[in-house]
């Protein structure tokens, strides 16, 4: 078995110790790993990539040489975490979705924040992501935010940090789901008897969130998956959902508003919608209220879901807390809302929308990570250590032009995971997107999707940019 040859890494390596020994939670799955025959492992993986392909799991990437639509990309070894350590990343993130639930609320309505003096009134104002539209709004059981996915890194020191929220229309768990299927499927001997938390209640967790927030005085509510349609590039995992939680997946042209309600045409007429999970961006749902010429939305969707008689997950706005300016002062916010010291810790950040840090990061391109506040997918950022003189140039314009839409944080070295590249493990880097429900409870997906960079020293994990993805097992107490 080729772990006998793994290389050590400067890194934090998620399932060997520096001194080349499994980690007291991989030592049992690292035994079983080294008692497969020679080329079992390799034979495991062309059955998952093939059933992966028959399957039809894809997802698109736009402009891509190759095409559009291309299989998700799987690697059999899986990333395991210790019940323990989860246990505090459980409560790290449902305190962190309190608080921002919080947040967007007082932001859009009393804005208490803003005259305390924690928060600058500007920075909120020049958000990308603000919403004039929703100022004066609260949403049922004031969950602004149903479905997060907070992308997690851990660094050298072995410490796992807050890389960025995400709250719009966060994707990738219908992938953490068929992951753990094909884990079962191929890898049976080695996953049976591991004591890994399941995951599959998810779809019923998600739609009792959904139902659990539909408008007051609805006895039996029906929920609806927006989609904006086939070319979208999460729309695998559009119909995954909305087939795993039995609900219907619907086009803006599906729902019309008349008389202040919403409804669906089906077979047999009109049929009432009280909760949708759109997946679809703000700008697009409502040509009335938002963008006019989006084609993919419901018109005066907005005044109904203000009048309460239909709730929109996420709400519209929530993307105020995605700009990752806001981000840096999260913890911040944590102690502010609830008197509460963040349990996950932020990336140190530097605004280069105040004057000092702005001359920092540009004295520091060739060292740090410059993101633009507003994007998200991996798009626009420059790896200051591996880029180009030219690259630091253009960026450097970009920044003096616009100081608000930039922020640099110190690089950080990705925690790694053995991974199967051709023949060989090698170690990879990481990071993890756990997926978080809030409705009247709080629930967090034990594990989530774990992103690898498959290029090797690539720190870029986005499947967008060439990234996969691993099963994540979190080992329940007692394992083994």
């Amino acid at each position: 078995m080729q772990l006998a040859t793994y290389p050590s890494t400067d890194h934090f390596d998620e399932m060997f110790g520096p001194d080349g020994e499994p980690r007291p939670s991989a030592s049992l799955f690292v035994e079983r790993l080294m008692q497969l025959a020679d080329g079992n492992l390799q034979q495991c993986q062309k059955a998952a990539e093939m059933s992966l392909k028959n399957l039809g799991i894809t997802f698109n990437v736009y402009g891509h040489e190759a095409g559009t639509e291309k299989v998700w990309p799987f690697d059999l070894l899986p990333r395991i975490i210790e019940a323990d350590e989860w246990s505090s990343i459980d409560q790290g993130l449902k305190q962190r979705i309190t608080a921002l639930n919080l947040f967007i609320s007082d932001v859009y309505n009393d804005r208490k924040i803003i005259k305390d003096g924690l928060l600058p009134e500007e920075l909120l104002m020049t958000c990308k992501a603000y919403r004039k539209q929703c100022e004066g709004f609260m949403p049922p059981q004031g969950a602004w935010c149903h479905v997060t996915g907070v992308d997690l890194i851990r660094g050298k020191d072995g410490k796992v940090y807050v890389l960025e929220d995400n709250l719009r229309c966060p994707s990738g768990v219908s992938y953490v789901l068929e992951n753990r299927e094909l884990m079962k499927r191929t890898f049976a001997p080695v996953f049976q008897g591991m004591s890994v938390a399941p995951i599959e209640d998810y779809a019923e967790q998600l739609l009792k969130t959904l139902l659990d927030c539909a408008p007051e005085g609805v006895s039996d509510p029906t929920a609806v998956v927006l989609t904006p349609g086939i070319y979208n590039s999460a729309y695998f995992e559009h119909t995954f959902l909305a087939q795993q939680m039995g609900v219907e997946l619907v086009q803006g042209s599906d729902l019309i508003v008349d008389n202040g309600y919403v409804y669906m045409n089906t077979t047999r007429g009109l049929k009432r919608v009280d909760v949708i999970y759109r997946r679809i961006d703000d700008d697009f749902i409502d040509p009335k209220c938002f963008r006019p010429d989006s084609a993919l939305g419901v018109d005066y969707l907005m005044d109904v879901c203000r009048e309460g008689r239909v709730t929109l997950c996420n709400a519209p706005g929530t993307g105020i807390a995605d700009d990752k300016a806001i981000y840096s002062f999260v913890p911040q916010i944590i102690k502010y809302y609830l008197g509460e010291d963040a349990i996950l810790e932020n990336v140190p950040t530097f605004l280069c929308s105040i004057p000092e840090q702005c001359q920092h990061v540009l004295a520091n391109l060739d060292k740090l990570v410059v993101k633009p506040t507003g994007e998200s997918g991996g798009y626009g950022i420059l790896m200051g250590p591996h880029s180009t003189q030219d690259e630091r140039d253009k960026t450097a314009e970009a920044i003096k032009a616009n100081p608000r839409e930039w922020i640099g944080q110190p690089m950080i070295s990705l925690s790694t995971v053995p991974t199967l590249c051709g023949e060989e493990v090698q170690p990879r880097h990481v990071d993890l997107r756990p997926f978080v429900l809030s409705g009247q409870e709080t629930y967090v997906m034990p594990g989530g999707l774990t992103r690898v960079a498959l290029r090797e020293g690539s720190m870029i994990v986005n499947s967008s940019q060439g990234g996969g993805s691993k099963d994540t097992w979190v080992l329940r107490n007692g394992h083994g």
